[in-house]
């Protein structure tokens, strides 16, 4: 049922090979089967209870912008959004749809390739303290928020547990070579780029977002989510004003509740009430709505 969050998944017969802060992956032999649960995650901590329909809204984005970008940009996507599953995973449809992807088995490159047009969460408190963000010296004078002269490409490492740690661009050619490395800077802020001015026209601003690329066949896919409220930091572009914090599509609400607490932001994470649920439901379900200009299939209006 769309008001029943999917909290974890097995699939009888399909070796699962992962389960992740969202996602649980299944081998199909020569593909993968990518599930998006509707698991939260906030201060490293999984949430006992989850976001209904919210791994439905990662996936169906990301479809969406393979849509837009796979004539420039190659992706590891087998199947688009509404071509019918194989045979086999006939029987778990129901579980499955709306939020499953097959795609091809890519070699993830061991680095988060992270793109910035705003200055926000850590750049701005790293800018404060010295006037640079993951070594790029940036103009004085800059605000919380604030528009970048030029999006900058600051890699980060990959952390099963906890953060990510931002790395300089030397580190990652060291990590995955100068030729890759470049290749997916390059990509990476050619999808920031065509991306904010979409999103932009949309009234949403893109302030910041995480790409993954594997190589397959020699080849650099674009790879796992897409330009998600998971994978990106989204604000709306009405009322946004440098200078301030800005209201987001994201995690904002579980968050905020989870700082009114006395918990010591470790595990076991305290469930969340009704209220925060459904208004962050709302907001994922508003930023597939503005993004795509789509509704939900089989959904209620955003909250």
């Amino acid at each position: 049922m769309a008001n029943e969050p999917l909290l974890s998944l097995d699939l009888p017969g399909i070796p699962k090979v992962k389960s992740g802060k969202v996602r649980e992956v299944f081998d199909l032999g020569d593909r993968l089967l990518f599930v998006a649960t509707d698991r939260i995650s906030a201060f490293d901590c999984v949430m006992p209870n989850g976001i209904p329909r919210k791994g439905e809204v990662l996936t169906r984005i990301s479809h969406f912008w393979f849509d837009l970008t796979e004539t420039w940009q190659p992706n590891h996507r087998l199947l688009r959004e509404n071509d019918p599953l194989p045979e086999r995973l006939a029987p778990y449809r129901g579980a499955l749809e709306g939020r499953s992807m097959i795609v091809k088995k890519a070699a993830p490159l061991p680095i988060e390739c992270v793109v910035r047009g705003y200055l926000a969460g850590s750049g701005w408190k790293e800018y404060r303290s010295g006037q640079s963000v993951c070594g790029h010296r940036l103009p004085p004078g800059l605000r919380e928020c604030g528009e970048l002269p030029e999006p900058i490409f600051t890699p980060a490492t990959k952390a099963e547990t906890g953060h990510d740690e931002n790395i300089p661009f030397a580190r990652a050619v060291e990590l995955v070579g100068r030729e890759r490395a470049e290749e997916a800077k390059a990509a990476s802020l050619k999808l920031y780029s065509y991306a904010r001015e979409h999103a932009r026209k949309r009234g949403i601003v893109i302030a910041d977002t995480k790409f993954e690329f594997g190589i397959y066949e020699g080849k650099l896919l674009l790879i796992d989510e897409v330009l998600t409220p998971d994978s990106s930091r989204f604000w709306p572009a009405e009322g946004y004003q440098a200078g301030r914090s800005q209201p987001s599509y994201d995690k904002q609400f579980v968050r905020d509740y989870l700082e009114s607490l006395d918990w010591d932001k470790t595990p076991p994470a305290p469930a969340l009430p009704p209220d925060v649920v459904e208004r962050t439901r709302g907001k994922y379900c508003e930023a597939y709505e503005r993004l795509t200009g789509r509704s939900l299939p089989g959904g209620a209006p955003p909250a």
